[in-house]
């Protein structure tokens, strides 16, 4: 009895060493999981650095290529040895502002109603209907603009003055597209916010509009910031919209109701055909995707800055 007693406190007192262990052992797993997930997220990013660089390097040192056209000059014909990348800029820009113009104020504006004054009842409604936007493909958009966007505008500003392709409807379109992802990412910001916030706005007799614009938004401007700052790059490297919808004329234009041809829908275009590889045209593919990453990156930059020197007034 004596023995068995003995032998009972024994693994009593190892049991609780065993699972401390096991528990350990847990811990190391997950932590090596999420180690090796980050470390491949960055072994991602730098390795397709190295490969936009290193292919958009044989394009710059090709004789026919020189770093003052290609920044310089805004015409882009391969055909002719005319390498100037501003012509597939500015469609790229122009396409990307519309769609923020369109996307930030529609998206604010429903992300404040479905936070601040929407019922339980129409949130479950209203929220899934904008979530299914973003599962729309984007060739359905692309055909969406071309054959109901287009023709709605070329109704009321006239069909002499805007074509077939032009970037406006494109750009519209894009907006709607990125739309859901602005709302929801805002409308998840806002909820963050403290209840006390609102109940101290509603005690100094602020009404409810006042309380949502001139408290509740500054408090989540950050977050707000942050699905702008998707919303852009969304936008930016959007490809099937402006591909059917914009055209294909690499032209330099800022007049939405022209036809220009995109950064993506160029690359799109031109990496479908046959092009030999290693030649002039093969590599400038590489060199305009180099340029689309610098200017995403920029972008990104410029907007990080924006939302921090914002978010130090409310801290």
């Amino acid at each position: 009895m004596q023995a068995a007693a003995k032998q009972e406190t024994v693994n009593t007192t190892f049991r609780p060493k065993i699972l401390k262990r096991k528990l350990r052992l847990g811990e190391s797993a997950i932590e090596a999981g999420l180690f090796i997930v980050g470390f491949l997220t960055i072994f991602v990013t730098v390795s397709i650095v190295i490969v936009l660089g290193d292919q958009a390097l044989l394009f710059f040192l090709d004789p026919e290529v020189t770093l003052a056209e290609f920044f310089m000059s805004t015409k882009w014909v391969p055909a002719i040895g005319e390498f100037g990348i501003w012509a597939l800029v500015s469609a790229t820009l122009t396409t990307s502002a519309i769609a923020i113009l369109v996307a930030v104020p529609l998206g604010l504006s429903a992300a404040i109603y479905l936070s601040e004054y929407a019922s339980h009842r129409a949130r479950a409604v209203l929220k899934p209907v904008l979530e299914i936007l973003a599962g729309i493909p984007t060739v359905v958009y692309g055909y969406f603009a071309l054959l109901f966007v287009t023709p709605l505008l070329r109704e009321l500003i006239g069909s002499e003055r805007i074509g077939v392709y032009n970037m406006l409807s494109a750009g519209l379109v894009m907006g709607i597209m990125i739309l859901p992802l602005i709302s929801s990412m805002s409308e998840d910001a806002l909820s963050a916010v403290p209840n006390s916030l609102r109940e101290a706005a509603y005690a100094m007799g602020a009404t409810p509009f006042e309380a949502s614009t001139q408290v509740v938004l500054p408090a989540a401007l950050s977050g707000i910031g942050a699905a702008v700052i998707v919303g852009i790059s969304r936008a930016v490297g959007e490809t099937m919209i402006v591909a059917i919808a914009s055209g294909a004329t690499s032209e330099f234009t800022f007049n939405p109701l022209k036809a220009a041809e995109t950064m993506t829908a160029h690359i799109a275009r031109i990496s479908g055909g046959d092009l030999p590889y290693g030649t002039v045209d093969y590599n400038s593919l590489f060199a305009i995707a180099l340029m689309l990453f610098l200017v995403t990156l920029a972008l990104n930059i410029v907007s990080q800055w924006i939302v921090t020197k914002f978010r130090e007034q409310y801290e």
